[in-house]
């Protein structure tokens, strides 16, 4: 397994300083976000280390060169928009983009993008579904004709009042990635497994990794802990956040060295990338490289 980090945490610094940082750490990789320009819509979003849209040869070429001489390489690509958005403009301009990001993962020679299906949260899953056979072929086809593999995180994109009454992203259970699958089978198709998702949505987080072993593409290393307090008041109708909160690796409620032992067995040998959105470490730059350092100390046990 190659132990990395999502780039959003350090949104404010260039890919530059963001290789640097890895590279000192002792991290292998980075999986770096390529948002299009414009103002984040909610917390780490909007993160361009690489500018899709306007990457070419020699640009390529040179973060190529900045990745070699850090002896750091580029897990995947990452954009998490939403490509079922209800407002039609909205969904066709995350989709064009998403396009351009698959087109950078083949310049840049990683062939793997880290994506959300997307989910219209006025519609049940029944209605999305549908949604999701209208939208989703035609980009995992572009996807091939390329040879990149689309890895699709499980965040429910629900968390707060806004994202009420369904969320934002439709590939949030095994249920549902088992009709996904079967629905348009592909083997570019797959998953960005994030075990901190499954748990505070009281799932078992490591039956699945046996049952989707051939479709996990790439693992998000996230913490969660549960609220317990708060649940006992709120109940499991409560709005997301009013009963978890996403933690650094070792700081939550997930038990780390079963997860591992489950990728061991499982024989993943891909990227594990920590994905830092810990509140009690936001603020400073110091503070936030500090939950990478940590995080990197704790993960060197299983890594």
């Amino acid at each position: 397994m190659k132990l990395g980090f999502v780039s959003a945490i350090l949104g404010d610094l260039s890919l530059d300083e963001v290789v640097n940082v890895a590279a000192r750490i002792g991290y292998s990789c980075v999986e770096v976000c390529c948002w299009p320009a414009g103002p984040p819509d909610r917390r780490y979003s909007g993160v361009a280390h690489i500018d899709a849209g306007s990457l070419d040869a020699g640009k390529a070429s040179s973060i190529l060169n900045l990745m070699s001489g850090n002896g750091v390489t580029i897990s995947a690509l990452g954009y998490y928009p939403n490509p079922l958005d209800p407002d039609i403009e909205k969904r066709n301009f995350c989709i064009s983009h998403l396009k351009k990001v698959i087109d950078a993962s083949v310049m840049l020679g990683i062939y793997r993008v880290n994506t959300f299906i997307g989910r219209d949260r006025w519609k049940n899953t029944d209605d999305n579904f549908n949604i999701f056979m209208e939208v989703w072929p035609p980009i995992i086809k572009y996807a091939e004709e390329r040879n990149v593999r689309v890895g699709i995180e499980n965040c429910p994109m629900f968390f707060t009042a806004d994202e009420w009454p369904g969320g934002n992203n439709l590939a949030t259970t095994p249920a549902i990635w088992r009709r996904m699958f079967n629905q348009y089978p592909s083997e570019n198709f797959g998953l960005n497994y994030d075990p901190s998702h499954l748990l505070w949505q009281q799932i078992d987080y490591i039956k699945p990794l046996y049952e989707f072993r051939h479709k996990i593409f790439h693992v998000h290393l996230k913490d969660s802990r549960i609220i317990s307090e708060k649940l006992d008041d709120v109940g499991i109708m409560g709005y997301p956040n009013e009963i978890h909160t996403a933690k650094i690796p070792g700081m939550g409620d997930i038990n780390w060295g079963r997860f591992f032992s489950a990728l061991n067995d499982i024989r993943y040998d891909g990227h594990v990338c920590v994905e830092v959105e810990d509140r009690a470490f936001e603020g400073s730059i110091e503070n936030r490289i500090m939950a990478l350092e940590i995080s990197k100390r704790f993960l060197n046990q299983y890594v």
